[in-house]
């Protein structure tokens, strides 16, 4: 595996550990009032357990990753030319995420809004400067400093919005679909469908998901729920920089490496008017595009429609 994939891999994996924490936390609102008390109860059920999973991911990631090749003194290491930086703004999504996942979590704790938002957005950062500093030691690869603008990017975003609005009124989101292009180098781009999930560029789109309606006068008639999404994404690439013409004496077809970008509807979950309940449930998936229409755009080919786009 890649150095690119593999950060994205581990911070994805942090991710989704703490999005299952929210599944199974008692259902109640998880977006506190500002003048709610704060829970001590609650904050350290959340400290310990979210120090808990960081913890053994980043232990784990140690000894079953990096232990087993050569260290160096701490140096760079450039990347930026890699998969059409679909890994950074991979980085970026994640980094955005996790500081929404936490910021929910220090609201359910009582937590004011300013605070819980930067608690959110330097705990992102935090997890994924560590990942980075265990490249930065590694003979293989390097800090990557086009990662950590990417981290610090997607922080930023979240922090930005929720300490300016009070909320998220644009989001970074996740889609995946599966492509052809993993079978011709599934050690790269992923064996399975958890792993082609995790490390196949090709099938990921990553999403800036817009709410109009948060822009708008309060009486518009535009849904509450409904957001437009701008979508980046790239195919044809079977190795990072350039594509091999053989792996393990196998030929590999002439791809064409190309990004592309895409138009769709979205929806913000966490703004559907339901039970606070079901807001608490619906904020689990919102990191994910919801499924709809979208046209795509790529140079030199003509606009391309489809009927659901994943």
């Amino acid at each position: 595996m890649n150095c690119s994939s593999l950060k994205l891999c581990c911070s994805k994996i942090i991710l989704s550990l703490l999005l299952f924490f929210v599944a199974i936390i008692p259902m109640q609102p998880l977006h506190a009032q500002s003048n709610n008390l704060f829970n001590n109860n609650r904050f350290n059920k959340v400290v310990i357990t979210e120090a808990a999973v960081t913890t053994a991911c980043l232990v784990g990631l140690h000894y079953l990753w990096y232990k087993k090749f050569p260290h160096s003194r701490f140096h760079l290491f450039n990347d930026n030319k890699e998969w059409f930086y679909m890994d950074k703004i991979g980085h970026a999504t994640t980094a955005y995420n996790i500081s929404g996942i936490q910021y929910d979590m220090m609201r359910w704790s009582g937590v004011e809004n300013r605070r819980a938002a930067w608690i959110g957005g330097l705990t992102a950062l935090g997890i994924q400067t560590i990942v980075e500093v265990f490249d930065g030691f590694s003979v293989g690869w390097g800090f990557s400093k086009g990662d950590m603008l990417a981290n610090i990017t997607g922080a930023a975003l979240f922090v930005g919005q929720q300490v300016a609005w009070g909320e998220q009124r644009a989001h970074l989101k996740f889609s995946f679909h599966k492509t052809i292009y993993a079978s011709y180098n599934s050690s790269e781009l992923g064996s399975n469908k958890w792993q082609r999930w995790l490390k196949d560029y090709n099938g990921q789109t990553y999403w800036l998901s817009i709410n109009p309606h948060s822009f708008l006068p309060s009486n518009t008639d535009v849904p509450r729920f409904m957001n437009v999404a701008i979508g980046y994404g790239a195919q044809g690439m079977i190795g990072a920089s350039s594509n091999p013409s053989f792996i393990k004496n196998q030929a590999v077809p002439d791809f064409k490496r190309q990004s592309r970008w895409l138009l769709s509807l979205d929806a913000d979950l966490k703004r559907i008017d339901q039970t606070n309940d079901l807001k608490a449930l619906l904020s689990i998936p919102n990191i994910l595009k919801v499924p709809a229409p979208a046209l795509e755009f790529k140079k030199g080919a003509p606009i391309k429609g489809y009927f659901l786009y994943f």
